[in-house]
């Protein structure tokens, strides 16, 4: 029993309207489901994707008023957005022309990379990635052949290695294939992989025993989700999970997919998604994200939410 990949990541804003032409119209991201946060109604959760909503290109957003992110371990600290080998030229300048911070274009871990930060300081890594279906979005303001491809690799920050890779290994089946220098400075990188592998597939854990505790907030990642194909394998995770006493949400029904959340040793949130049944499940996929989307159960409370939610454009 494997996990395929990464299916998704969650991440904090306060400025949905700031968020969404960033990732829109600078990024040049689909937004696929403009949604609620399922489990605070008072707030926006947008979702953006590639053009086709394909599982494993999701980049999500909770709407929440709080105070910028306080780094530290314990945290999922930088994503990772795959592109093509022959676009680094096309985003550093794009990048540089939006004002963000970023670095310059370098090779890590074998990769092309090039890290910067949103509007709200959330820490991204362009990571060349040339494998895989492109599905590439015909109204984004960013030529279809340097479109974000996905999501991955993810990185996250731990105190130490050791509970965490237990984990990862033994309860969730990834394999640890390598190791390199942190660009941070300090310690190693350990690359775990799932599934057939390959950038889109990558969890790396950056040991961080020396830092303070992260505090989330605007520009900090929620959770991380791992791609799982059905219902019927995300119960079998579910009972993965009991099998080794490690506390649960059991299975939620969000509609779009079926997750299941829990943290691993250093804090940080996994999620388990199964990759359907999709955003086109209410919707048209030529239209997805243009009105407020809700979830049946969510349906008859329509006017009310509509009504504590700020515009967008």
């Amino acid at each position: 029993m494997d996990l395929a990949g990464i299916h998704h990541l969650t991440a904090i804003t306060a400025n949905a309207p700031g968020n969404k032409r960033f990732y829109t119209d600078t990024l040049g991201l689909r937004l696929v489901k403009k949604a609620v946060n399922q489990d605070d109604t008072s707030a926006y959760h947008l979702f953006y994707a590639d053009g086709q909503a394909t599982p494993g290109t999701d980049l999500t957003f909770f709407d929440w008023p709080t105070g910028p992110e306080q780094r530290g371990t314990h945290s999922i600290s930088r994503t990772g957005l795959r592109v093509a080998e022959d676009s680094f030229d096309f985003w550093a300048s794009r990048i540089a022309d939006a004002g963000l911070t970023h670095g310059g274009v370098t090779t890590l871990d074998g990769r092309t990379t090039l890290d910067f930060e949103d509007p709200e300081g959330q820490r991204f890594r362009l990571t060349a990635d040339d494998a895989g279906t492109v599905h590439p979005w015909d109204r984004s303001p960013v030529p279809a052949e340097h479109q974000i491809r996905g999501l991955g690799p993810i990185t996250i920050w731990v105190p130490e290695l050791d509970p965490t890779k237990a984990m990862l290994t033994k309860v969730l089946n990834m394999r640890e294939l390598r190791d390199y220098a942190n660009p941070d400075g300090v310690g190693r990188v350990h690359v775990f992989e799932m599934g057939e592998g390959g950038a889109a597939a990558e969890l790396h854990v950056s040991v961080q025993p020396g830092l303070p505790t992260a505090r989330q907030g605007a520009g900090a990642v929620h959770h991380v989700a791992f791609r799982t194909p059905d219902l019927a394998s995300i119960t079998k995770w579910a009972q993965r999970l009991t099998e080794f006493r490690i506390p649960s949400s059991g299975e939620v029904e969000r509609y779009y997919f079926r997750s299941l959340y829990f943290r691993e040793p250093g804090g940080n949130l996994f999620e388990i998604a199964t990759d359907g049944p999709g955003f086109a499940v209410d919707e048209p996929i030529e239209s997805l994200g243009e009105s407020l989307a809700l979830p049946p159960f969510l349906e008859n409370k329509r006017a009310k939410i509509e009504a504590g939610l700020k515009p967008l454009d």
